[in-house]
This record gives structure tokens, sequence and C-alpha cells, in this order.
């Protein structure tokens, strides 16, 4: 079992001691058998303990910065939800087809924002905008915010402010069973809680550093039994020997576990594997043995949002994918929705 996050090496930015939360994670790493350090800003954070930047890049992954989201102009998040809304950055997780390996750069670190109410104060005028329609907000973009959330708390507080809200909902995602501090939110189904899973195959040897299958379906039956709406990600769809197999194997655990109540209003996204040659070359770079495959003459191209192109799987083998996953998830979630397959 994966244990709970917690940072190797903590930095404060000067002003995340003026807010209530920089005081209390102060307090509580102070209180743990973790480095603190102070930076200027998160872009100071250099020479991160390492003799090669396969070691440096791990050791970033267990740094976590403290600091404030100054940026409070909400990104698009099409086609989960109307806007973005940044409560962290980074993963602790080596899943090694992720795309923060490109976004993120050269500062895999995590970033966790402490100025929780300026950054409810922006959403609440992106509601005022669209009222009298719903505004959906998705809160693991650039992060795994159940991850951290075990220390930070800022989910929680997020659930429970979107709760009370009238014409906003959260949504977000997580390949992390860390979720019993969040079972008990008043969060008056306003929040769907969404769990990335795969089959075995690609746990194992894809997503180091995150639960397992069996612990995400179970968190996902202790969260269904919370009166959470639940819903599934299931990324990236990777064909592998036994693929077929393997994925109906994984729906058909999930619908053993989940309780009949919550499968009456389920949702599914279905993505399948793509990559682009920056990624690749960052990829390899990081983790030299993959067994990803990532050969570019077996895949189509496909243009992408961010001007790039992307590898993704033929016609012939999206048809037979999506096949399969409608056909099983039909058969065993009769009235869940599918709500793309890209």
């Amino acid at each position: 079992m994966v244990k709970p996050f917690v940072p190797q090496l903590v930095y404060f930015e000067p002003k995340a001691m003026d807010y209530p939360l920089g005081k209390t994670l102060y307090k509580k790493f102070s209180n743990m058998d973790v480095e603190i350090r102070e930076t200027t800003s998160h872009n100071q954070v250099r020479n991160l303990p390492g003799d090669n930047d396969f070691q440096k890049y791990r050791n970033a992954k267990s740094t976590l910065v403290v600091g404030l989201r100054k940026t409070l102009k909400f990104d698009t998040s099409k086609p989960s939800a109307e806007y973005a809304i940044p409560f962290a950055t980074g993963c602790m997780g080596h899943c090694h087809y992720c795309y923060l390996q490109t976004t993120m750069g050269s500062k895999p670190y995590i970033r966790t924002y402490v100025n929780t109410e300026e950054i409810f104060d922006a959403a609440e005028e992106y509601m005022k905008e669209r009222a009298p329609e719903i505004t959906r907000f998705e809160a693991s973009c650039t992060s795994d915010i159940v991850g951290i959330d075990h220390l930070t708390h800022t989910l929680k507080e997020a659930i429970e402010y979107f709760g009370r809200s009238d014409h906003g909902r959260l949504r977000f995602v997580t390949k992390f069973a860390h979720v019993d501090h969040l079972l008990d939110a008043d969060h008056r189904g306003k929040t769907r809680f969404r769990f990335s899973i795969n089959d075995d195959y690609v746990i194992k040897f894809f997503e180091p550093g995150t639960s397992r299958l069996h612990e995400r379906i179970e968190a996902a039956a202790k969260v269904a039994h919370a009166g959470y709406p639940l819903g599934f990600i299931i990324a990236p769809i990777y064909l592998h020997e036994g693929w077929r197999e393997g994925y109906i194997s994984m729906l058909e655990k999930l619908a053993e576990t989940l309780p009949a109540e919550a499968k009456k209003d389920l949702t599914f996204e279905l993505i399948q594997h793509r990559f682009t040659k920056p990624a690749k070359k960052v990829i390899q770079k990081n983790y030299p043995m993959t067994k990803l495959e990532l050969d570019e003459s077996k895949r189509k191209t496909k243009w992408g949002r961010y001007g790039i192109w992307k590898y993704v799987y033929t016609d012939q083998e999206q048809e037979e994918m999506k096949q399969v996953f409608v056909e099983t998830i039909k058969k065993l979630f009769p009235t869940a929705s599918i709500e793309y397959f890209t």
C-alpha cells in the first residue's frame, strides 16, 4: 500500500506566513521530521539534492513549496468543466506517461497555495458571470489534489464552499486512496468525486507511487457510501498484450464492489494514450527503463490544442477500443453516462 505523501523538504515563500493556512502548515511541518527552508519565490527553488538529473527529479517530486497563487485568472478546462480552479500544482506520483512531465518542465516539485479565500473570491466572480447557469470547476488539472489534501485540507474546504454555493459545482480526480478525511465533508451533492483507474498491467508498469487498483476501488466505495456523486476516468487506455481482458476485469471488479445506489449516477470519461515528441524526450530522460511504447510509426497524428502534433492510436484501434469499453460499461452499469471518448 502506498503511504500518504509526506515531503522530505518544504519551502515557504515569504508571504505564505501572512495566511492562516501558511501558519498552520509551518507549525505542522515543524513538528514532523521534515527539513524546512525559505525561498523568495518558487522560481528560486534550485540546487535540489542529487548527483544527476535522475536523482534531482526524484527529490523534486518529494519537495513541497508553500506559497501564493498570484494569477487568479482561471484556465478553461474542457471537456471536463468550464474552468480549472488552482489549489495546487505538481504531483508526487511517478506516472511515466503523464502530461505534467512536459508542462512542469524542470520544476516537478509540488506547490500548494495558501490564499484560498482569494481563489474562492475569483471563482465567485466566474459563477456570477454565468448565473443562472451552473459553472463547473475542475480542481485537478495540474495536480493530484487528493494526494496532498491530508496535509492541507484545501480540497475539503473547497468541497464545503461549493456545497454552499447556488451555481457552482466542483470536480476532481485522483489516483490515491487516502480519502478518509473527506468522507464527512458537507458536500451536499455538489462535488463529483472521480477516480482515475486503469488495469493492473498499466498501474504496475507505468504508475509507480500511486494507489493500486483494488485500493482505488475500495476508496471509491467509501466515497459512494458518503453520498458523493461518483465518476471514473479510464486513462490512458493503453493497448498492451491482453488489454481487453485486463480492462474488462477492471470494470467487473468495480461493478462487484460499488454499492447499488452509486451505480445510478455514474460518469465515465475515456481517454486513449497519446504522446508528443517533446513528451517522449522528457519521459525517456526521467524514466530511461520505461516499457511505455512510444513508436511514432505505429500511431496516427492529431493536431493538439497547444499547437503541437500528438500521436494517438489508429482509427481501427480506436474503434475497437471504444467498442470494448462502451459495450462493457453499458452491460455492467446500464444507467451510467459515458461523457466522452478522446
